[in-house]
């Protein structure tokens, strides 16, 4: 279903394109959602992953690989904090900046968890060719940097 909105060509063209961008983005990321252990969410699961493959990183700098504000980011690391799957520690030098590792048991769980959700995810993108794969990736980095980005 697409936009019942009656403007110009070049709008309802978008206003479709976002719609089913957004659907195809909802519907994928339920059924990815489903693999994940009742309890944990996509965000959890975001900062795990990002920890397991990238590192211990500062809180904010997690916070911007992750594109959320420093609220939300303290209250995913201090859930999983509770969860025991991670820990934080404040720069001695500069109490501002709040480093985060994972937890020998944090490191277990998501070297456990990540490979069934890459699996979910694999299966999810089965359903486009790998030139199709790689064309929607090419055009939503194109969307994500915005109207001014380079063609």
């Amino acid at each position: 279903m697409g936009t019942h909105y009656q403007g110009t060509k070049a709008e309802t063209d978008a206003l479709n394109a976002y719609i089913k961008l957004m659907r195809a983005a909802d519907s994928v990321t339920a059924r990815v959602h489903a693999v994940l252990p009742a309890g944990l969410t996509i965000s959890q699961f975001g900062t795990l992953e990002t920890l397991l493959h990238r590192g211990p990183m500062c809180q904010s700098e997690l916070a911007s690989k992750l594109l959320m504000s420093g609220g939300n980011i303290t209250l995913v690391v201090s859930n999983l904090e509770k969860s025991g799957w991670i820990s934080r520690r404040r720069d001695d030098q500069d109490r501002r900046f709040v480093t985060v590792n994972l937890t020998d048991a944090g490191r277990a769980f998501i070297s456990e968890l990540f490979p069934k959700v890459a699996a979910a995810i694999t299966r999810e993108f089965s359903a486009l060719s790998a030139a199709e794969q790689f064309t929607l990736g090419w055009l939503c980095k194109k969307l994500g940097l915005g109207v001014s980005a380079p063609t």
